[in-house]
């Protein structure tokens, strides 16, 4: 079987004053990989001053990591106020190159999540790059967050060419909202890519695919913290298709691994 990969930039983030702590898709998605028990690695970045803090966590998942040295660390402020959360950029991260991607550590890669923390992450020649010969996914993110520092608030401002060599497109329902406004198959389908996952947190997700439009109805997990259940949907849904399983019927897999991690089950 070949190799399912994540790339991106992993996060430092700083909870309502507390200590540095890992986050980003690297860390999300590694979740699920654990579970997923099939052959992964992840190629990540952050800088070697915070290399000590924030990569152990990550490896300690068991998904094999390989780290490269970046200027700056992707780095967020996050403050919570009830259920309300509101992130500040303290720091922009690595801007990935096609020199970048072309890495022995996505050598063996049959299928890559692509997951930008913010839209300067990867432009559209690196995607390019990363897509040759590969089913590429994409977490909605790269589009919608500036890649600027200061509070963060989404926009649509991104390139065109960004998907043009994505195959599958994951957008929480805020960041449908700002790229598509009214979020249908009309819309959906001006994007011109093949797989649209448009999530909503407890409610499901919308699979736009194959010219159809499927609800995939999800069970809530009540009181849990559900950062990061995004790149972990992703991550399983790509793994499902990477291994024939049809569109919806991955979203379904995804959808109910995601659960299992939001409750505990699965570990």
């Amino acid at each position: 079987m070949s190799a399912l990969a994540v790339v991106g930039n992993v996060a430092c983030d700083l909870v309502d004053g507390g200590p540095p702590r890992v986050g980003g898709g690297p860390f999300d998605a590694a979740m699920a990989l654990r579970v997923l028990a099939r052959p992964a690695r992840i190629l990540t970045r952050c800088s070697s001053a915070d290399r000590a803090a924030l990569l152990p966590d990550l490896i300690a998942l068991g998904v094999p990591v390989t780290w490269r040295e970046a200027e700056t660390t992707s780095t967020f402020g996050i403050r919570y106020d009830g259920e309300r959360r509101f992130m500040h950029v303290e720091a922009v991260g690595h801007r990935w190159t096609p020199a970048d991607v072309r890495d022995p550590a996505l050598a063996d890669a049959s299928a890559v999540h692509v997951a930008p923390l913010l839209r300067s992450d990867f432009p559209p020649e690196t995607l390019a790059e990363l897509a040759r010969g590969r089913r590429l996914s994409l977490d909605g993110q790269g589009l919608v967050r500036p890649g600027r520092t200061g509070e963060l608030v989404l926009d649509a401002d991104f390139d065109p060419a960004v998907l043009r060599h994505v195959s599958v497109l994951k957008l929480a329902e805020e960041e449908a909202h700002a790229v598509l406004g009214d979020v249908n198959h009309g819309s959906v389908a001006e994007l011109g890519v093949p797989e649209v996952l448009v999530t909503f947190g407890p409610r499901g997700s919308i699979v736009y695919a194959d010219g159809d439009e499927t609800f995939v109805r999800a069970n809530e997990v009540a009181n849990v913290d559900p950062t990061g259940a995004g790149d972990a949907y992703s991550t399983a849904y790509l793994a499902a298709r990477s291994t024939g399983a049809a569109p919806v019927a991955a979203a379904r897999r995804a959808t109910a691994l995601v659960e299992g991690l939001l409750a505990g089950r699965l570990r």
